[in-house]
């Protein structure tokens, strides 16, 4: 889905960036090598703990609001998605949270508080439908209702981590917040900008500050 709005923008200088796309090829071969390494015990925990698939797909909107198909590992029960209606949104605005959502798995807790459902994105990076730094990529129920203001945050690559990430993660529950930070990072970006928020998400991973 692609709107006027984006398109009458000029590109943002992070969307032809040689040094970039290098910084993600090279960040997406050790992520995948790192998945390659511990693949085996994460897929066998996730069928042991519920039936279903190992990894999970879902449509979302990159650059300029291009659909592509995410990937994680899987880390609520198979359909969980139609069983959204159940659950009340804790968040304001147009992303949905649930700090104790039911349908998320007792390994799935763990994947989604050490960030290890997020490996299989490294996948989306090395074939250029994400950057290791970005916006947080929309879902179709979000996309539905943005306006001009929001449509801004696609004029740049979607991100496994970026600006919400480092501040504050899973703890940010305002729709209009994670905008904030998606457009202050594409003000602010610079080659030097995308490591700086690496070395700050891998310090945030490891300290789970802001996980759930």
């Amino acid at each position: 889905m692609i709107t006027s709005t984006i398109n009458s923008c000029p590109p943002h200088p992070s969307t032809y960036s040689r040094a970039k796309r290098l910084l993600d090829i090279i960040g997406s071969l050790i992520g995948l090598l790192i998945l390659a390494i511990i693949f085996l015990p994460i897929a066998i925990a996730i069928k042991l703990d519920s039936p279903g698939s190992i990894f999970y797909s879902q449509t979302r909107y990159g650059l300029y609001g291009q659909p592509f198909q995410i990937w994680k590992f899987r880390s609520m029960i198979q359909n969980a998605e139609r069983l959204k209606y159940r659950v009340p949104n804790q968040a304001k605005g147009l992303i949905f949270k649930n700090e104790n959502d039911p349908r998320v798995t007792r390994i799935g807790r763990f994947l989604r508080r050490t960030s290890l459902d997020e490996l299989p994105q490294f996948w989306n990076v090395l074939i250029g439908d994400m950057s290791l730094v970005g916006t947080r990529p929309p879902t179709t129920d979000e996309i539905k209702y943005y306006s001009h203001y929001h449509w801004q945050r696609l004029n740049v690559k979607p991100g496994i981590t970026g600006e919400w990430q480092v501040n504050g993660r899973s703890a940010v529950h305002d729709f209009e917040a994670v905008v904030t930070f998606d457009l202050r990072y594409q003000m602010q970006w610079h080659f030097w900008y995308d490591l700086v928020i690496v070395w700050k998400t891998i310090y945030v991973v490891f300290a789970q500050i802001g996980a759930c």
